[in-house]
């Protein structure tokens, strides 16, 4: 695949693990709202937007909600979201993350984000690599959320690189629909039955296999 000009990276899952505070954020919520949610519940909820993640979180509950309540509801989360990060350092690169990002720039390959999340910029900056990539496409950029390609296409568009030329890195089941659905090649990271239905499949960031990939 020696038309490869960019890589496409999700935030959450692949460089760092912000996971763990989305769930104990949406817990919060869903106890103060009196719903249940556990973390089962919380698979649910990976890769998606924050309004239709708390959609799924509502389930059955939703209708009791007016439009004024559910923008309220998802500010909450955020903010609860929002106090969590600021413990995130450098030291949270998941492990290979960093190393991935330094090996993609040493081949000459461009490096974009490519996020659901509107705490994109927040998150790069406590880890200390917000100027580190070409583009950043996050929930700012785009209206339509994965599984829709929209947030890739972003990115591509913003490096000037064609969807083929590029390659997806996600770890969750709807980013990886999202990048095929794109027309881009995509590496998923995680278990079979979440991304198995990548072009590529590693169990972690640190397994990824460049050679592979770009052979």
């Amino acid at each position: 695949m020696q038309n490869i000009a960019a890589f496409i990276l999700d935030l959450d899952g692949v460089i760092t693990d912000t996971a763990e505070y989305h769930y104990l954020a949406w817990k919060r919520l869903a106890d103060e709202e009196g719903v249940p949610f556990d973390r089962e519940a919380n698979e649910q909820l990976r890769g998606v937007s924050r309004r239709r993640s708390l959609e799924l979180l509502l389930g059955e509950h939703l209708g009791r909600y007016t439009e004024e309540e559910i923008l309220e509801m998802m500010d909450r989360k955020n903010g609860y979201y929002r106090e969590m990060l600021k413990t995130i350092t450098a030291r949270d690169f998941l492990p290979g993350a960093r190393a991935l990002l330094d090996a993609l720039k040493a081949r000459g390959l461009k490096v974009a984000i490519g996020s659901a999340s509107k705490n994109t910029m927040t998150v790069l900056e406590r880890l200390g690599i917000a100027d580190f990539f070409d583009a950043i496409s996050d929930g700012y950029s785009v209206t339509k959320a994965k599984p829709a390609p929209d947030v890739f296409l972003f990115a591509a568009d913003a490096m000037g690189a064609l969807p083929e030329q590029c390659v997806v890195v996600e770890d969750a089941q709807s980013g990886v629909v999202a990048a095929l659905a794109g027309g881009m090649i995509a590496v998923g990271v995680g278990p079979e039955e979440r991304v198995g239905h990548a072009h590529f499949r590693y169990d972690t960031t640190a397994d990824i296999d460049l050679d592979e990939i770009l052979a």
